[in-house]
């Protein structure tokens, strides 16, 4: 399911993808992923089917042995009534027990951030691929774009030739 790049490893898209944090490649070097289930209400699901889902300063915390998606924004329902969901609430993640250790260990040990980077449908659920992350700094930023810009340039005149 995953497109080997020199650089790093892109997911593909495909037509069950729903949305990707393109910006958690950009700010984060990615080091484990995790596949995980999302304890949605009707409205939220609904709203997911029509796109209106933003991973804008989203990101995963731990309490209580339970792994809670925090600051993920679902759009109320176009079409919904009273009973509509709160837009940024925390929402549960499904993982299971030693996957759930893997991440405290990780995250309290070495500093890491739990960051989503894709939701889409996996047999009609919802899935979220969740990823262990290190921040960079402002100078691996600068590193990767010099970089892609070398590669690009010798690209052109490899066509060139």
């Amino acid at each position: 399911m995953y497109q080997k790049n020199l650089l790093e490893y892109r997911p593909v898209a495909d037509q069950n993808t729903i949305i990707t944090n393109r910006k958690a490649f950009h700010d984060y070097h990615i080091l484990d992923r995790f596949e995980a289930g999302i304890v949605l209400l009707g409205t939220e699901v609904k709203s997911i089917r029509e796109h209106q889902v933003n991973f804008k300063d989203s990101f995963a915390r731990i309490t209580a042995g339970e792994v809670w998606l925090e600051g993920c924004s679902i759009s109320p329902y176009s079409h919904g009534n009273i009973q509509n969901h709160e837009t940024l609430r925390s929402r549960k993640l499904l993982l299971s027990r030693r996957e759930i250790s893997k991440l405290i260990g990780e995250t309290t040990k070495s500093g890491l951030t739990i960051i989503p980077l894709k939701m889409y449908f996996r047999n009609g659920r919802v899935k979220i691929e969740i990823a262990l992350a290190k921040g960079k700094r402002l100078y691996d930023k600068r590193e990767k774009s010099r970089r892609k810009t070398i590669e690009r340039e010798i690209e052109a005149e490899m066509k060139r030739r």
